[in-house]
């Protein structure tokens, strides 16, 4: 199961994860399913947090993600507070507004930030394996593209000359970090990954 109430999230991971070969199930559970508090000091410590959370709730592994934008001219913010970045009512527009806002000034060599994305695999409240990937990029002056979700209108990647929300979705996953802690996750993942949809519990 994909543990995350992002749906944009949850849909690429499934997706990656389905290229693969790994079904995922039991996803429709998670909405009836209380949320951890997610205060961790790292996205490693977040990722290990909810996996074990969610993983009590279901006799099959968990994966989940904790993922965010870390900017250098801004110390690394907004980091593991990626998705909570102006309160809990603001949209994704919002955010990257906000962000816009803080870095006004800032010259495009002074712009360098990167995605970084950390999975956990749990199951039955037990940590199993732990999957990182980050990639590198530059805060654009403006938002461009319609794809992605979160950050992706103005993460800007240089090899593609475009920001990712104007990357395809297969473009994007061969080359984000969400895309790279899968692909160091995937081999370990179908080796041991167990559990199957008999096993959902009932709803």
């Amino acid at each position: 199961m994909v543990a995350s109430k992002n749906p944009a999230k949850a849909a690429e991971l499934a997706a990656i994860l389905g290229q693969t070969g790994i079904q995922v199930v039991g996803t429709e559970i998670l909405a009836k399913l209380p949320a951890p508090h997610e205060d961790g000091a790292t996205f490693v410590a977040n990722a290990r947090k909810k996996a074990i959370h969610y993983s009590r709730y279901v006799p099959f592994p968990v994966i989940a993600d904790d993922s965010g934008l870390c900017i250098d001219a801004l110390g690394g913010q907004p980091g593991v507070r990626s998705a909570r970045l102006g309160g809990p009512a603001a949209t994704d527009g919002d955010r990257i507004r906000l962000v816009l806002r803080k870095l006004e000034g800032v010259p495009w060599e002074a712009r360098t930030a990167r995605f970084v994305c950390v999975l956990a695999v749990a199951q039955r409240g037990v940590v199993l394996a732990t999957f990182e990937g980050d990639v590198e990029g530059v805060i654009d002056f403006e938002p461009k593209g319609s794809g992605g979700f979160g950050y992706d209108p103005v993460f800007y990647f240089p090899p593609a000359e475009r920001t990712f929300a104007e990357l395809d979705a297969g473009e994007k996953d061969r080359v984000s970090h969400r895309g790279q802690a899968i692909s160091r996750a995937v081999g370990w993942l179908a080796e041991n990954l167990r559990g199957t949809p008999e096993e959902l519990p009932e709803s």
